[in-house]
């Protein structure tokens, strides 16, 4: 028997002010094990979904919510111990060190933290573990954020523009870790910049006006034709 979707949503709409939609008619379907990018011009609603996933943004409805077929809500306590995000910036927990945040998380999801190592020294963080995340540059906050979601291993992870202040190496090993997440979940994430999506991702969603406009699968995902879809959404 086949295994339904990780989460299918479906008619999703949703918006800040009444009236005036961020997302709508949005409709998805999440595989377990798979990589998903998305990507779009400022506005199309990349980050509004990721909120909304992570149960944080109030003003919305979907006809249908389903997780692994069965009914659900994003703020459904199971559903919320098979998620963790990695936000664009986060600048909550500023006064616990990283280690500090990892005990906090593990406690939180009810699991014993792992070894770390191999990770903070992927990411080149072992000198600031000790340092409370207020005294971080924005990009070792987001290694922070980011050893955190991969020693978890949740299901369903949600980074939103998680290059964002790495530097090179450090963004070439994200890479890599997001290609390989299929072993462990799904990942979905967000990005400006078209070299993370077309290395890493199974499928590539291209959003416009909060609907998905195109879906690039598999041998479809190539940078010249995105960038090509992404130009014809620039003047329609």
């Amino acid at each position: 028997m086949n295994r339904p979707p990780l989460l299918s949503i479906q008619n999703l709409r949703a918006w800040y002010r009444p009236g005036k939609h961020i997302l709508t008619d949005f409709s998805i379907e999440i595989n377990a094990h798979e990589a998903i990018g998305l990507i779009g011009l400022n506005g199309a609603g990349k980050t509004t979904f990721l909120n909304l996933l992570s149960g944080l943004h109030p003003h919305f409805h979907a006809d249908r919510i389903l997780v692994d077929g069965c009914e659900s809500t994003f703020r459904n306590p199971d559903f919320k111990l098979r998620r963790y995000t990695v936000f664009a910036e986060d600048h909550s927990f500023q006064y616990f060190t990283f280690w500090e945040y990892l005990s906090y998380v593990f406690a939180a999801y009810g699991q014993k933290i792992p070894d770390v190592s191999c990770l903070v020294e992927g990411f080149h963080f072992g000198e600031y573990t000790d340092m409370l995340l207020k005294d971080l540059s924005m990009g070792n906050q987001k290694k922070a954020f980011l050893i955190t979601a991969f020693t978890l291993k949740p299901e369903l992870l949600l980074l939103d523009e998680p290059v964002n202040g790495l530097d090179f190496a450090s963004t070439e090993y994200l890479y890599q870790l997001i290609a390989g997440y299929k072993e462990h979940g799904t990942v979905l994430f967000s990005s400006h910049i078209l070299e993370s999506v077309t290395l890493t991702s199974d499928r590539v969603l291209i959003l416009e006006n909060g609907k998905i406009r195109k879906n690039f699968e598999q041998e479809e995902i190539d940078t010249a034709k995105i960038r090509e879809a992404l130009h014809e959404e620039t003047h329609l």
